[in-house]
C-alpha cells in the first residue's frame, strides 16, 4: 500500500475513533496491556535482534541504552497503560459555557486533534506510549521509529493494532512507517495529518519544521540545569544533583549543566566530585570551578551541548541573577531547577527562568508525563503554543465550539431588537 492511501485510511478511521466512548477505549488499552505480557518473549527476542545488529554497527552507547526493551521496560509501559485506563476520558469535556441570549448557548468542548504523525528515535517504549496516548485521546497515529529498532517496533505495532481492533477500535486507526522516504512523504500530507511530533536532534527537528506545512510540536535539545544557591541545604543538593545527572543519563531531562553559587562552591564541589567520580562522570568547568576542583576546562560549546552521557559542565556564579541569565542564554527551555532554603529566591527563579518546567528542591528527572500523572507522554514540548512541557492527553486535544439556538438570527442583534447577555452558565454540554 502506498503512503498516500495509508494516510487516507488512518484519517478516515480517526473520525470514527474520535466518537468512540471511554468504555471501548479503556477495553482496548487493557487488551493491549495483556497482549504485551502474553507476547513478551517475542518482544524480547525481536529486541535482542535489534541490539545485536546495532552493536555490530557500533551504535553509540546512550542509544543502545534507549534501544533496550526488556522485561522491566515491558512492565513499565504496562504500568503506563494501566495509569491511562484510570484517567478520566479527556474527550468531550466542557471548557466554557456561555448564554449568548435566552435560548442561545455556546459551549467549548474538547475533541481529538485528528491524525498525529510521530517520528521518534531508538526507544521502542516511545511507540507504546505514543500509540496508547493517541488511542485514549481519540487520535489516529502514523508511527515512524528509527531503523535501529525496526524488529521491536514491528512486533509492538502488530500487538497494539491487533489487540485494539479486537476490542472494537476502528480498523486502520494506527500504522507503522518504516522507510526513510516515508518521512519525506509524511511531511507533504497536510490534507491527512494534523500535527507532527518529532523526537530527535535539534538539526532533525529543525529540518521537519522547515520542510512541512503541517504544524510541528516538540523539542530538540534537553539542556537542563541545576542551580545550587548559597542558601541551599548542601546534603539535599548533593542528592538532587547526583540524581539529576546520573539516574539515567541518556534522556532529555537529565541535567547537563550545574550552576553553583560562589558562596557554597568551595564546600560543595569537592564533595560532589567524590560522588560523581564514583559514578565515572566526566567533569568540565569554568576557571572558578577549576580553582576549587581539578577538572577539564569547559568551552563555550559545552554550555550549549546535550551530552546524554556521563558528562557534566559546572559553572560558579555570583548569585541568582547570573544563574538565571546563564540558563536563559544557553538552556533549551526544557527543565531547570534550583536548590535553596529561601522561598523568595525559589519564587524568583521559577518566575524568571523561561522554561517549560521549573523545579524547586527536586531532581530534573521528574520532568516526565508518567511521573506527572499524565499516564505517559508523546514527548516534551519546548514551544509556547498549544502545549508545553511533557505532552500527555491534554496536549493531544483541541476543542470545538458548539452553539445551540432556537431559530436565532444575527439580524435581530444587528438592528438591536435583541441584545446579548453573555452570562456564564457553568454547566456541562449536553443535548
Amino acid at each position: 500500500m502506498n503512503m498516500d492511501e495509508l494516510a487516507r485510511q488512518v484519517k478516515e478511521s480517526s473520525i470514527k475513533l474520535a466518537a468512540a466512548g471511554a468504555e471501548v477505549k479503556n477495553k482496548a488499552l487493557a487488551q493491549i496491556a495483556q497482549s504485551l505480557y502474553d507476547r513478551k518473549e517475542e518482544i524480547i527476542r525481536a529486541n535482542r535482534e535489534d541490539l545485536d545488529r546495532s552493536e555490530q554497527e557500533n551504535l553509540a552507547e546512550p542509544l543502545l541504552k534507549r534501544l533496550k526493551f526488556d522485561e522491566e521496560k515491558i512492565a513499565d509501559v504496562v504500568d503506563g497503560i494501566n495509569s491511562l485506563i484510570s484517567l478520566e476520558d479527556p474527550v468531550g469535556k466542557t471548557l466554557l459555557s456561555t448564554e449568548l441570549d435566552d435560548g442561545l448557548e455556546l459551549y467549548r468542548v474538547t475533541c481529538p486533534i485528528g491524525v498525529i504523525g510521530v517520528i521518534f528515535e531508538s526507544r521502542p517504549d516511545a511507540l507504546v506510549q505514543i500509540s496508547t496516548l493517541c488511542l485514549k485521546s481519540g487520535n489516529g497515529v502514523l508511527l515512524k521509529g528509527g531503523s535501529e529498532a525496526r524488529e521491536t517496533n514491528r512486533i509492538l505495532a502488530e500487538i497494539i493494532i491487533e489487540a485494539s481492533e479486537k476490542a472494537g477500535i476502528p480498523a486502520n486507526w494506527a500504522a507503522l512507517l518504516e522507510t526513510r522516504s516515508d518521512v519525506s512523504d509524511m511531511l507533504k500530507m497536510d490534507q491527512y495529518i494534523d500535527l507532527i511530533i518529532p523526537r530527535g536532534s535539534n538539526d532533525f527537528v529543525r529540518y521537519i519544521m522547515d520542510n512541512s506545512k503541517i504544524p510541528v510540536m516538540g523539542h530538540a535539545d534537553g539542556i537542563c540545569h541545576c542551580y545550587v544557591d548559597t542558601d541551599a541545604d548542601l546534603e539535599m543538593a548533593l542528592r538532587v544533583v547526583v540524581d539529576s545527572k546520573t539516574q539515567y543519563v541518556s534522556v532529555c531531562n537529565a541535567t547537563e549543566t550545574l550552576l553553583v553559587d560562589e558562596g557554597v562552591a568551595p564546600e560543595f564541589l569537592p564533595e560532589l566530585k567524590k560522588l560523581l567520580d564514583s559514578k565515572n562522570v566526566e567533569l568540565m568547568g569554568c576557571s572558578k570551578t577549576q580553582a576549587i576542583i581539578p577538572i577539564a576546562p569547559a568551552t563555550e560549546t559545552d554550555w550549549k551541548t546535550e551530552y546524554l552521557d556521563y558528562k557534566l559542565c559546572i559553572k560558579v556564579v555570583t548569585g541568582l541573577n547570573e544563574a538565571v541569565d546563564h540558563i536563559n542564554t544557553y538552556g533549551s527551555g526544557h527543565t531547570d531547577g534550583i536548590v535553596t532554603r529561601d522561598r523568595e529566591k525559589a519564587a524568583r527563579f521559577m518566575d524568571f527562568v523561561d522554561s517549560g518546567n521549573v523545579f524547586w528542591n527536586c531532581s530534573t528527572r521528574f520532568s516526565d508525563g508518567f511521573r506527572y500523572g499524565f499516564g505517559a507522554e508523546v514527548g516534551v514540548s519546548t514551544s509556547k503554543i498549544h502545549a508545553r512541557g511533557p505532552v500527555g492527553l491534554d496536549g493531544l486535544l483541541i476543542y470545538k465550539y458548539k452553539l445551540i439556538g432556537n431559530g436565532h438570527v444575527v439580524e435581530d442583534y444587528a438592528n438591536r431588537s435583541k441584545v446579548f447577555t453573555h452570562r456564564n452558565l457553568n454547566r456541562e454540554f449536553t443535548l
